[in-house]
């Protein structure tokens, strides 16, 4: 005989906005997905997330989010969240934004996730096709361990690039360029 005690729980988009600790998850399939990080990925993405900051807010052409906010853009799940290290929206797409109790409904056009040593590639690729599926743009996979960006293109395709090679934010903010160990520098 099945109890209710013994059903697990499904949540909605709405309950991970209720939760005091909701930052720390993502919601899939109505599961909540506790999102990986450690010292270096943390200091990684938020390097990352100043640059391209820099530079959005000397353009004027693009916002960047940090990873507090929850993409919820997924046509084949709608009640999945999923919330990037980093992410990048153009301006002028912003428009398209109709508010959603705090989640983004417009998926982004640079999305970056940085890799941490508890992470399985399995999940990550998940989570990058999940992006392109949805029409997120570019996906940076930063890799802190090997000091690599693997960049994916809606379009199509990935790129490896390495610590001293650059690498650029097309189509989220045309202007910026930096050196891949820019990310990792100290």
């Amino acid at each position: 005989m099945s109890t209710l005690a013994s059903q697990p729980r499904t949540y909605t988009p709405e309950d991970l906005l209720a939760m005091p600790n909701g930052v720390g998850y993502e919601l899939v399939d109505g599961k909540l997905v506790e999102r990986h990080v450690s010292v270096e990925s943390s200091r990684v993405a938020m390097k990352i997330g100043i640059l391209l900051g820099v530079e959005a807010l000397r353009t004027g052409e693009a916002t960047v989010f940090a990873s507090d906010l929850g993409y919820r853009c997924f046509p084949d799940d709608p009640g999945r969240v999923r919330k990037p290290d980093v992410s990048v929206v153009r301006k002028a797409r912003l428009a398209e934004f109709k508010s959603d109790r705090g989640y983004m409904t417009v998926p982004a056009d640079l999305t970056v996730e940085v890799v941490s040593p508890n992470d399985l590639y399995s999940e990550v690729q998940a989570k990058v096709e999940e992006y392109l599926e949805a029409g997120f743009a570019v996906v940076w996979v930063v890799d802190p361990m090997h000091k690599a960006v693997a960049v994916y293109n809606g379009g199509g395709g990935v790129k490896m690039l390495h610590e001293a090679e650059t690498i650029d934010a097309a189509p989220a903010i045309g202007s910026f360029h930096a050196r891949v160990g820019d990310f990792f520098a100290e």
